[in-house]
């Protein structure tokens, strides 16, 4: 037999392993494993659980007129092969390669090691352009647009050799993991699955798009203007190829300069997974080793705030709460989330990770750890941005209406203190009703006093000898060459 290990790729189309595997005109078998060494490691949630499970029942629907399904089973992969080996003997195991964390990669080797003694050749495909062991940028990205230029992999379903459902149901029964699929109806949570994927990537090209690039930034409107397809991406209900495909399908129609944006961010969320994937140290320490160095008291009362929306800074706690409901918010306000941690906080970045990525619905370890090192200014090579929780507000939500729809305390509070409510007269407070402190808290750190410590502290460390060396080696590993560095650039 042959099996085909699914991971981030929940997805029948585009999918180079299910193409190869059906080439071998063997008897596949499809498997999903909700494996304890991530569902229970903190920076999954039941988010991911619900959003991959939805995305499951919808394959299992689609694989219904092949007679068969997808064996799911909550055991480490590991284990599930070798009772795979035992009863039917595996000749080849196909898989995407995972840019994940160190403990995914961990299994890993002990899959491929175990593979090389068992006698079984393990196939590991590129997924969305991310390139495994290379040094530089030369050619990358080159590389990466041949990737995703190259043409969609339809496999043919009604050719393969597939394990019928009721032998699938008999090996489910004997490893003992009867998976319960079924997910609570949440409307403010994103559905998971290809056919919701598709749906969003058609809406938006159909009409979302044209406010992409005027609300990007806008709390509230980049809800509808964005592209929202990053969970569909980070857990494969589409490929990259897939969306970029269909993009240019709509040249004659999108606006030039709006499409190119949506394209080079693309190609820069896939700068941020080969930068993990080639650095995978920057999940537990800042990429730039100049910054090890730096000590920051943890101060638990003000991490709990933050986490809970109850910092006394309204747009803080709006993109917070707003959060944690919902799975998103959009790039400007996951920034601000991170910098009030790393910056005005003062706290390290690691600790606000896993809170963060519970929350992000479209959570990708290459993506994720990369921002949050260069979000905390810890990478000696990107431009120090210290977000203006107050500035951000006034800009982008004017007239408080993500604020009191997310903080709805401050509901009757007059738009001229909705981003400072601590500055409201006295008067004015006992009008509405409204005391500072207690039916909102004050703010829980000096914000002028907490920017000037991190700014002063941060600029310092930059001329730090060791920190420009790290810089260097960054620049010459990281971007493309005999070109100028800015932020965000690939």
């Amino acid at each position: 037999m042959v099996v085909v290990w699914i991971k981030r790729d929940l997805r029948l189309s585009d999918n180079e392993p299910l193409c190869l595997a059906i080439a071998t005109q063997k008897p596949i078998l499809l498997l999903y494993a909700f494996e304890p060494l991530w569902t229970e490691n903190e920076h999954y949630g039941q988010k991911h659980i619900d959003f991959i499970k939805q995305s499951l029942v919808e394959l299992q629907r689609r694989l219904n007129p092949f007679n068969t399904k997808i064996l799911v089973v909550e055991r480490a992969v590991i284990d599930v092969l070798k009772e795979l080996q035992f009863e039917f003997g595996i000749s080849t195991l196909y898989s995407y390669q995972e840019s994940g964390m160190l403990m995914t990669y961990q299994r890993d080797i002990a899959i491929k090691n175990w593979c090389d003694k068992n006698g079984v050749v393990w196939k590991e495909c590129v997924q969305n352009g991310v390139i495994r062991g290379i040094k530089h940028r030369k050619n990358w990205k080159d590389q990466w647009v041949n990737f995703v230029n190259a043409p969609v992999q339809e496999p043919d379903l009604s050719n393969a050799s597939f394990f019928s459902t009721k032998v699938i149901d008999e090996i489910s029964s004997k490893l003992g993991s009867n998976v319960d699929l079924s997910t609570p109806k949440n409307k403010g949570l994103q559905h998971g699955g290809p056919w919701h994927a598709k749906r969003y990537l058609t809406s938006f090209f159909e009409y979302r798009i044209r406010g992409y690039n005027r609300h990007y930034s806008n709390p509230m409107r980049s809800r509808l203007h964005s592209s929202r397809l990053s969970p569909y991406i980070a857990w494969g209900n589409l490929s990259v190829r897939e969306v970029v495909h269909y993009a240019l399908k709509q040249k004659k129609t999108a606006n030039k300069k709006t499409l190119n944006a949506f394209l080079s961010r693309l190609r820069w969320q896939a700068h941020f997974i080969q930068k993990f994937e080639s650095e995978g140290q920057m999940e537990f320490k800042s990429i730039n080793s100049g910054y090890h160095s730096m000590e920051k008291v943890i101060r638990p009362s003000l991490q709990s705030a933050w986490k809970k929306g109850g910092t006394g800074v309204p747009m803080v706690d709006a993109a917070m709460r707003c959060l944690v409901a919902t799975g998103f918010v959009n790039f400007r306000l996951r920034a601000l989330l991170a910098s009030f941690f790393t910056h005005l906080l003062w706290q390290p970045w690691q600790d606000c990770s896993a809170h963060l990525a519970r929350h992000f619905l479209d959570f990708d370890p290459g993506i994720h750890f990369s921002q949050l090192n260069m979000q905390s200014g810890e990478t000696g090579i990107n431009t120090i941005r210290i977000y203006n929780p107050i500035k951000n507000g006034k800009e982008h939500d004017p007239k408080g209406i993500f604020i009191k729809k997310w903080v709805p305390e401050l509901r009757k509070v007059p738009l001229a203190y909705i981003h400072e409510p601590w500055k409201m007269p006295l008067m004015e407070a006992q009008f509405i009703n409204f005391t500072i402190g207690i039916d909102y808290p004050k703010p829980i750190v000096d914000l002028e006093a907490a920017r000037k410590h991190a700014s002063d502290t941060l600029y310092q460390m930059k001329k730090n000898e060791k920190v420009q060396q790290e810089g260097q080696r960054i620049i010459l590993r990281h971007t493309i060459p005999n070109r100028p560095v800015w932020d965000n650039q690939i």
